[in-house]
């Protein structure tokens, strides 16, 4: 079945994305080709769905992903004559489409140079302010990219999708610590969001052609200490401590989530690599806020994501029912993880 034009795009598979490109013709087509903003025409014309619109924007990123580049124009010149050229929305899927049609360097610098000279006449114009970051990451200026979402929370502190992207870009940079921190601010903004979509999360919603995958705050924050204790250069307290908070973060997401593969692979991967690591022994209860738990239980922990892993693993290779939703390489992943550990493999061939 085709996925829905209603629904985000910037998750759907190569696949999916290249079924909805190849309805647009057809949906221009049924669609009307024009409709007027004037409130007195919109009397005597069929009422306006505000999910054509949506459609129109969906289809846009549809159609880049593919290479439709002649259907993209299409949408966006509709909602130009809907909404006008001057709308934020729009000029950003203007910017957008000039990014994907951009053939080298210095035609995406051109449109860097229009981001900056739109932000020059309205610095709050947050649409067109994401899609600069996201273009300043796509030519690999990460420092610079860094600098515009620091700007950017600074009138928009609550913004828990640009925290998110910062603390990505700081991830790229090799910067855990800093990382970790603006993950936290999620958790802080969005306490009861138990997921958000990694990388580029807030430039995705707001017209980032990327492929998106959605990952719970928790298990990020693990995986991000996790890095930065096994980070090279990591001193003994930093690694007690962060291994630490690892376990923590990676437990209360498996106990946000029953069946969730990745805190169960990152509570394996992180007990296992505790209990082989016999030059760092844990941190006396007394000592830290932040210490491990003692041996004993980070041995039961590693037994029972492995007990899990394993059971996901052969469940959804043999494609039973409810557990079928995980990804091709999710499962590789966790096989070739359990792959060392014999219990797991006698569990995964049962």
């Amino acid at each position: 079945m085709a996925p829905s034009l209603l629904r985000p795009t910037t998750q759907l598979s190569p696949e999916a994305a290249l079924t909805l490109s190849q309805q647009a013709p057809t949906i221009l087509r049924s669609s009307p080709s024009t409709v007027s903003s004037s409130a007195l025409n919109a009397l005597f014309a069929s009422s306006e769905k505000p999910e054509l619109w949506l459609q129109y924007e969906n289809l846009i990123l549809a159609c880049l992903r593919t290479g439709d580049e002649r259907s993209a124009h299409q949408c966006l010149e509709r909602l130009v004559a809907r909404f006008g050229p001057d709308n934020e929305r729009v000029q950003a899927l203007n910017g957008l489409v000039k990014e994907a049609e951009a053939k080298n360097n210095s035609e995406l610098e051109a449109v860097l140079k229009e981001y900056d000279q739109i932000l020059s006449e309205n610095d709050t114009n947050i649409p067109i302010a994401k899609r600069r970051i996201a273009l300043l990451r796509s030519m690999g200026r990460l420092s610079d990219a860094a600098s515009a979402l620091v700007q950017l929370l600074g009138f928009s502190p609550t913004d828990a999708e640009a925290w998110s992207e910062l603390s990505d870009v700081y991830l790229s940079q090799g910067l855990y610590p800093q990382a970790i921190y603006a993950m936290e601010e999620v958790l802080v903004l969005a306490p009861n969001a138990w997921n958000v979509c990694h990388p580029t999360t807030a430039i995705a919603r707001d017209l980032s052609p990327m492929l998106m995958q959605p990952v719970q705050i928790h298990a990020r924050l693990g995986e991000l200490h996790y890095m930065n204790a096994t980070a090279p250069g990591a001193g003994s307290g930093s690694y007690q401590k962060s291994m630490a908070e690892a376990i923590k973060r990676f437990s209360r997401s498996i106990e946000l989530c029953d069946d969730y593969l990745r805190g169960y692979y990152g509570l394996k991967l992180v007990s296992q690599r505790v209990l082989r690591d016999p030059g760092k022994p844990p941190v006396r209860s007394g000592d830290s806020e932040f210490a491990l738990p003692d041996r004993s239980t980070i041995e039961r922990l590693n037994e029972l994501a492995t007990a899990k892993l394993s059971e996901i693993v052969r469940r959804s290779t043999a494609q039973d029912r409810g557990w079928r939703g995980y990804s091709e390489a999710e499962i590789a992943a966790a096989r070739e993880l359990l792959s060392g550990d014999a219990s797991a493999s006698l569990a995964i061939k049962r």
